[in-house]
């Protein structure tokens, strides 16, 4: 057996290598190991486990012992399910590693945009004192927040949010009715949401039917008041639309911890708005944040190749 790791961002691996080992598996390591291409590591591994690389249709195809991959995180976007999917081969995440984390930088993100905090700072950097750059801001309670998304973050959200009084809808065609009741959250389609939301927070996966849901005739018709905040996928907002719907008084800002193209260039004028808060795809940070998401994937690969089922995959392999 063979458990691969074609990159990472980690110091160490430590815990993984002491996880793995105790299945007896052989481990290829193509972060020190620079001898071994990755198109011949797959080839014959049995486990992957991957970041940040490519792991394509053709990468796949070649794939002869394959099992499972699994990615450090959430998002499976450098992954090519379908393909691993007809090859008979799990693709796993690790869900929960970083819920409290993201969650907590949706609701920071929330809370600076609504009170105008970046641009107020600037202004007082400035010289500028008193609350004219500020105007207008409305009280936070009674405010309508529209989660897009249901799941183990944006669930966080509605709890933490509905301290500060305000309404809550979801846009979630998978989640169950009484869930989302349980919650304190009223479900409505995605139209009903963006036209009636003060604050909008996305916490959808990046599918076909999700990129570029937020594009201009979106922004034109969210109240122009409205800021918008991302902790998801970046390329679920047309970004291009959203500068201009910024520059055009639309919406009255954004919070964005993903953007479309990751890392962002340095002359995206997006990071240069002051009623735009821009963070580096961190918000899922913090040290036991990564304890978890390491450990987590090492588990569920050892899972497999004990001969047992996955913990977290998100599909379901033919034959």
């Amino acid at each position: 057996m063979k458990a691969l790791f074609t990159d990472y961002q980690y110091d160490s691996i430590r815990q993984e290598l002491e996880i793995l080992s105790a299945t007896g598996a052989e481990i290829i390591d193509l972060q020190q190991d620079k001898s071994l291409a990755l198109a011949e590591a797959v080839r014959t591994a049995d486990v992957i486990i991957v970041q940040y690389a490519d792991i394509n249709a053709g990468l796949i195809a070649t794939m002869e012992n394959c099992k499972m991959i699994i990615k450090y995180g959430i998002g499976v976007n450098n992954i090519d399910v379908v393909a691993a999917t007809e090859k008979g081969i799990y693709v796993c995440n690790v869900p929960d590693y970083g819920i409290d984390e993201v969650s907590n930088s949706a609701v920071a993100m929330i809370l600076s945009l609504h009170r105008k905090l970046p641009a107020t700072q600037s202004a007082l950097r400035k010289g500028v004192w008193g609350y004219d750059v500020m105007v207008p801001v409305k009280r936070l309670a009674g405010s309508v927040l529209g989660l897009v998304g249901l799941g183990r973050i944006p669930s966080l959200v509605a709890k933490k949010m509905a301290g500060f009084g305000v309404e809550i809808i979801a846009c979630d065609p998978y989640v169950n009715p009484a869930y989302a009741a349980a919650l304190g959250v009223k479900l409505v389609d995605f139209e009903t949401l963006y036209k009636e939301s003060d604050i909008i927070s996305i916490h959808c996966a990046l599918t076909d039917e999700t990129h570029h849901m937020f594009n201009a005739d979106v922004f034109k018709a969210m109240k122009t008041g409205a800021i918008i905040v991302n902790t998801a996928r970046g390329p679920v907002i047309c970004e291009d639309d959203l500068v201009a719907a910024l520059e055009a008084g639309e919406i009255a800002g954004a919070g964005l911890d993903t953007f479309e193209v990751e890392p962002i260039a340095a002359e995206n004028p997006l990071l240069s708005m002051e009623n735009v808060i821009c963070t580096p795809h961190v918000a899922w940070y913090s040290e036991q944040a990564i304890e978890n998401v390491q450990r987590g994937a090492a588990e569920d690969a050892a899972r497999v190749l004990r001969g047992e089922a996955p913990k977290n995959p998100v599909n379901k392999p033919v034959g």
